[in-house]
């Protein structure tokens, strides 16, 4: 599934690329998205771990809905696991392994810790400093939350993602959706249905044993 990444978002991180500006300060950053987005990563940064149950609905050019995924995150430090219909993406910060089940095939690649590319742990830190600019649209009340939400948009013009409105759950300081733009028209929606903080996720959780997967093919990449 591409961009699982955003899944992890969806536990209270954030994505997008490219040209946000503040209104009437044409490429800079608007001070008052900056520190929503620093104060969901400091609370990020105050967690053992994170455990979150996401909805991913996948929607074409015309916004009809194409598809509906529910998935689970497992986040611990720079560790994570995101679990999404029959496919899992396991990273140690050192290695990681993407699991397909109606293939039984597990791919491993060696972490790219200078890639710009986001990864679920990646998304509760200040990554956006660095390749995104982005500004704080306003705020809506949706099921009962208020909802602060931030245009992000990527400095490297090249990606296939050219927009990510985040929406920031204002009191719990939680991401709650996210919203990615492509290029060719589809839209993807991630939406945190849970969020449960300072779960007991052992170290096993994040490495592929291929003793649970008998027969399982693995291509090994690095």
């Amino acid at each position: 599934m591409k961009r699982i990444l955003l899944l992890a978002i969806l536990a209270g991180g954030v994505v997008t690329n490219g040209m946000a500006q503040s209104k009437g300060n044409l490429g800079k950053n608007d001070p008052k998205a900056k520190a929503i987005l620093d104060g969901v990563s400091k609370k990020f940064s105050q967690l053992k771990s994170v455990v979150a149950n996401f909805i991913l609905k996948v929607e074409g050019a015309n916004n009809s809905v194409t598809d509906s995924k529910k998935g689970t995150v497992y986040l611990k430090g720079a560790k994570y696991k995101v679990n999404l219909d029959g496919q899992e993406i396991i990273s140690d910060n050192k290695t990681s392994w993407t699991y397909a089940k109606d293939a039984n095939e597990v791919t491993i690649n060696n972490v790219d810790a200078s890639s710009s590319a986001l990864s679920p742990a990646k998304l509760f830190t200040n990554f956006y400093d660095k390749d995104y600019l982005y500004r704080l649209e306003g705020e809506t009340t949706e099921k009962g939350k208020v909802l602060q939400n931030i245009e992000m948009t990527p400095t490297d013009k090249s990606k296939n993602v050219f927009k990510v409105i985040v929406s920031i759950d204002k009191k719990g300081q939680n991401i709650s959706k996210m919203k990615v733009f492509e290029k060719n028209g589809n839209h993807y929606t991630y939406e945190i249905t849970s969020f449960t903080p300072n779960t007991n996720v052992s170290d096993a959780t994040f490495s592929f044993d291929p003793k649970k997967y008998p027969g399982v093919e693995v291509v090994d990449l690095r």
